[in-house]
């Protein structure tokens, strides 16, 4: 009786509640696995005999029968399922981890397309920063209180309409404070010339310094006294307090009695040129009486007045400008700051694309490894260390029998061992079984 049979009997014998397989020791196993293999090889070596029997040895001949026994170890392989299986382990485990990968570069792929979608998303935004930026700049300076700016709308306008009237104000004040001055302290009056040569001089600044340095520095500079007391007016008018009030009345007051003292010292003069014996002394009295006292103090007096009052509407507008202006800056810097940004942001934008390129190419390459595996899982795994380990027992076999029945001289039969040799060679080659691969497989879908 057969072990087969025998166990089959035993578990016929068994009880039905606890069916139990005996358990082959691992030994016995191995044992088995090992009469298996020699009883193969001891198969191949006999199929080879027994074809070269039938050839006579022949090695042409030989090339067929290789054929057929690749074929046959072909199909042997095929049917030894739990081979195949061991075979094929290595390559359904490196299948799922192919598949493990290609989920985790799905899910990066789909996070790097989010990350894209996000700074495109944000590039638009900043774009749209940018471009109502400039639509503020252009209408900033038109409507500044849509804006919180608090500034006076068409300021830039209004500020170089008053510098252009300040500055021939200012040019008319140089010119009157340099000859009044001059004629005051300075001139003598000639009573062959009118009044108004006597006291506008259209040469005043070059007699100054043609008289001496000390005139000359003094009428040159006297006109940026009052343009000074200009300016302190506008500083004062700054910060309204009762303080400030005072300080500018006494401003009035001091620039008011210079240009009194300039009036009466010309007045004086021109008084003089006319003086006889019957002819009172000149006094303020008698100033406050002429019309040439009063013409002089209103023409340097009240436009210097009128200096101050356009050179505060100036600094108050060109303040007003400078609001706009700032604003303006900052949105001008925000742009470029923005801009800046724009081109990290597509700078990242292209990183991330090429990222996500190289992820759809390893998905792409990984699934058609996964198709390489599926079709060796699919197909039959041909070891080619086992087929050249039974092809050579054949060859053996193949030449045992020239070795022993064929009657040929020693060389004829060397000759033909040496054909045969070459033939089993060959054929390893064209099945990929050859020295240099011996470790490797041979996967045949049939």
């Amino acid at each position: 009786m057969t072990p087969n049979i025998k166990n089959l009997f035993k578990l016929k014998s068994l009880p039905v509640i606890a069916p139990e397989e005996p358990e082959v020791p691992e030994e016995k196993q191995e044992q088995d696995a090992e009469s298996a293999e020699e009883s193969r090889k001891r198969t191949y070596h006999e199929a080879g005999y027994r074809d070269s029997a039938r050839t006579f040895g022949n090695h042409s001949t030989l090339s067929i029968c290789l054929d057929a026994v690749y074929s046959k170890f072909q199909n042997e392989e095929k049917e030894m399922e739990e081979k195949q299986g061991k075979l094929k382990e290595s390559y359904i485990n490196e299948q799922k981890n192919r598949e493990t990968e290609i989920k985790a570069l799905n899910v990066s792929q789909d996070t790097k397309e989010e990350q894209l979608r996000k700074k495109e998303d944000e590039i638009k935004e900043v774009q749209k920063t940018i471009e109502t930026l400039n639509e503020e700049i252009i209408d900033l300076p038109r409507n500044p209180e849509k804006y919180n700016v608090k500034a006076t709308r068409g300021a830039s306008a209004k500020f170089w309409i008053g510098l252009i009237l300040l500055i021939p104000i200012t040019l008319y004040l140089f010119t009157f404070y340099i000859s009044t001055s001059y004629s005051a302290f300075f001139r003598d009056f000639d009573p062959n010339t009118t009044i108004i040569q006597n006291v506008l001089d259209a040469r005043a600044l070059s007699k100054a310094w043609n008289d001496g340095l000390l005139e000359g520095a003094f009428v040159t500079l006297i006109p940026f006294v009052f343009l000074g007391l200009g300016f302190l007016i506008h500083m004062f008018g700054e910060n309204k307090n009762r303080t400030n009030y005072i300080k500018l009345g006494l401003l009035f007051v001091v620039t008011f009695v210079f240009d009194v003292i300039l009036a009466y010292e010309i007045e004086s003069k021109l008084y003089d040129l006319n003086k006889t014996f019957q002819t009172p002394p000149f006094d303020l009295k008698i100033a406050f009486t002429k019309n040439q006292f009063w013409g002089i103090i209103f023409a340097g007096f009240i436009v210097y007045i009128i200096w101050g009052l356009v050179f505060d509407f100036v600094m108050k507008e060109h303040r007003e400008r400078d609001k706009i202006r700032n604003e303006v800056e900052i949105r001008k810097k925000n742009i470029v700051f923005l801009t800046e940004k724009i081109s990290i942001l597509r700078k990242e934008l292209e990183e991330i694309t090429a990222a996500i390129s190289n992820v759809k190419e390893l998905v792409i390459k990984t699934k058609g490894r996964v198709e390489e595996l599926q079709n060796i899982i699919d197909g039959v795994i041909i070891p080619t260390k086992d087929y050249k380990l039974y092809a050579s027992e054949y060859v053996q076999g193949w030449i045992t029998y020239i070795g022993e029945k064929i009657a040929v001289s020693k060389t004829e039969k060397q000759s033909l061992i040496e054909s045969c040799i070459e033939t089993y060679n060959t054929n390893l080659d064209l099945v990929g079984a050859n020295e240099k691969s011996q470790n490797s497989v041979y996967i045949s879908a049939l």
